[in-house]
């Protein structure tokens, strides 16, 4: 029998229908298995050893992918059919049946009309599982009078239907699901509530929805029932590199010259007695650095190797070592001119003294990969990409390779150190942190510290700012935040950059902005864009915007981008540590300032 085939891009394997995702096409609705699944010979390997360090070992895997028509011995996924209850949108009829025509299968009834799938699932509240809800089962429990002793022995399987009658209300209670056997009927609006399907018998499966029964473990958390495109439903754990020449971190590269010292290992045998801290002073002296990070690498000693570096502090050193180098005439996939910003004659000298250093990103390659998922809460079980559990099997995760270029911005770590190192700038912030720390799932985004939500909000008026001036749409445009100031080398830059696996990435639009005689004005243009929005008064004057209120002064008229060009889905905003508010010193109120002034 010959399988339905349908088409997806090469990136949505992904995000957003990766493993475990749900994914509606062509009227159909459709469930992603693991890689497990995957035929590994039309599965290209792809190489990023940064990226698979972080995601402790693996092999990272494309989709198999084809450039014409799909022909029927083209590679291809495997998808389930998820929901496999479905209704006949002609007569009504509800079953798990596929209809046939010719040797192949149609998502027809046998009457002709389409089949449609059920437009509610059962889902774990705590395992991350996901199943069908038993229609059968279903619409004949209940703990009303019409649930009768024929209705409990009642065998007509063939004689579900799915029906809408008016003459029970609106909403829900209008859709019914009716047995013609026992004509009993049962609303929609009796599967919600937190109880519903736990009274009424039904149990998780302990499996997906791809798994065999015997996969399966007992689970004793209860299931609810949603719709089946609701988000809740899928919350993907993804990762993504730039694949660039690894760098040491400036912390790292003193923490190998203090290791390397000659005196190094009298200040490890002396184990933080007085000999180690006159030996310290003597390392110090002679390195450039305190006492007291010699005595903190030699407390470090004993760890076999290194810890694994984040992956920003990577390609943050990377960036640092291209700026102010001028062309870069070096091949492979990460090409950065860099340079020193320098005073021009429109430009605020307040804003060539907070904005240090510009790099041209002219090619650069983006590696991402799914890690798994969790369903129906952020703090539910963690699902892997791979439910292979051979003994050793190495996990395969999706990814996908994009190239595209960028624009880099690196601002003076004294200034903005200064500026949040402000009480009024620290309490604003605060805010952020103590929401973000209130909510499990909220945890997983960045530590909103004022330089985070300040350089965060300016990505955000770039992107929007750029939309108009480079050729691509915003929602192409991507942003990747460096801002930290908890870790030895402190970071404080914005990356905005497409990157894609189609003709978007390679056009050049953004790249030629990058030079700072044309981007410095469109910095300006971005700050005077945000200086009034269409929601003012009410948008400046909010602390309590988004997403579990984890915006602040920001909204969809002024900083609002799509939510895929976004780290934190549009998250950890505030105009007033950019720009400045009331109260609130901004980090380039300066600058905004000069612009209305209408000078330096």
């Amino acid at each position: 029998m010959e399988r339905i085939r349908h088409e997806l891009r090469l990136s949505e394997t992904v995000s957003p229908f990766g493993v475990g995702a749900i994914v509606d096409v062509r009227g159909e609705s459709l469930i992603a298995p693991d890689t497990s699944w995957w035929h590994k010979k039309s599965a290209p390997e792809i190489s990023c050893p940064r990226l698979v360090d972080r995601l402790g070992g693996g092999v990272l895997r494309q989709a198999p992918a084809h450039a014409d028509r799909a022909g029927k011995e083209a590679p291809s996924l495997l998808y389930w059919r998820f929901p496999a209850w479905r209704f006949c949108e002609r007569c009504g009829g509800l079953s798990k049946l596929t209809g046939k025509d010719k040797g192949r299968w149609r998502n027809r009834c046998d009457c002709g009309g389409g089949l449609v799938p059920m437009r509610y699932v059962a889902v774990c509240t705590q395992g991350s599982h996901i199943q069908d809800i038993p229609w059968f089962m279903w619409a004949h429990r209940g703990h009303d009078d019409g649930v009768t002793e024929a209705v409990r022995f009642c065998r007509a399987y063939k004689e579900l239907r799915f029906v809408r009658s008016t003459k029970h209300g609106e909403g829900l209670a209008s859709l019914r699901v009716v047995c013609g056997g026992c004509k009993r009927s049962r609303a929609l609006s009796q599967l919600l509530g937190r109880d519903a399907l736990l009274r009424d018998g039904i149990k998780c499966d302990g499996r997906q929805p791809w798994q065999e029964e015997h996969e399966g473990s007992a689970c004793e958390h209860r299931l609810v029932a949603t719709q089946r495109g609701a988000t809740g439903n899928y919350i993907a754990e993804r990762l993504a590199a730039l694949d660039i020449p690894e760098e040491r971190p400036q912390s790292e590269e003193l923490a190998a010259r203090i290791r390397n010292h000659a005196f190094f290992a009298k200040v490890v045998s002396d184990n933080g007695g007085p000999q180690a801290e006159l030996v310290a002073s003597w390392i110090a002296a002679d390195l450039g650095t305190i006492p007291e990070e010699v005595l903190r690498v030699a407390s470090t000693a004993d760890e076999e190797s290194p810890p694994l570096l984040d992956l920003k502090d990577g390609e943050w050193a990377a960036f640092q070592k291209k700026l102010g180098s001028g062309r870069d005439r070096s091949a492979g996939d990460f090409v950065v001119d860099g340079w020193s910003v320098e005073p021009l004659p429109a430009v605020p000298s307040s804003l060539t003294a907070r904005l240090t250093g510009v790099g041209q990103v002219r090619r650069v390659r983006e590696v991402r990969a799914l890690r798994g998922f969790r369903r129906h809460d952020a703090a539910a079980d963690f699902v892997p990409a791979d439910l292979d559990r051979a003994p050793h099997h190495r996990p395969v995760y999706p990814t996908v390779e994009l190239f595209g270029e960028g624009i880099f911005l690196r601002f003076d770590e004294a200034e903005i150190s200064a500026w949040e190192a402000l009480p009024e700038v620290r309490q604003r912030a605060a805010i952020l942190m103590d929401r973000r720390a209130a909510s499990p799932w909220a945890q997983r985004l960045d530590t909103p510290e004022p330089r985070f939500v300040a350089l965060h909000t300016l990505a955000h008026l770039l992107i929007r700012r750029l939309a108009f001036e480079s050729g691509y749409a915003s929602a192409a445009l991507q942003e990747r935040i460096y801002a930290n100031s908890e870790r030895s080398d402190k970071t404080a830059g914005v990356l905005i950059y497409t990157a894609a696996g189609d003709a978007q990435g390679t056009l050049g639009g953004l790249v030629r902005l990058g030079h700072p005689q044309k981007l410095l004005p469109l910095v300006l243009a971005a700050l005077d864009d945000a200086d009034v929005c269409s929601n003012d008064p009410v948008c400046i004057e909010s602390d309590r915007q988004g997403s579990s209120q984890l915006n602040l002064s920001a909204c969809h008229g002024c900083s609002l981008v799509s939510e895929t060009s976004c780290e934190t889905s549009n998250r950890l905003l505030d105009r007033q540590l950019l720009i400045g508010g009331s109260a609130v010193p901004g980090f380039l109120e300066p600058v905004l300032r000069s612009l209305r002034d209408g000078g330096e």
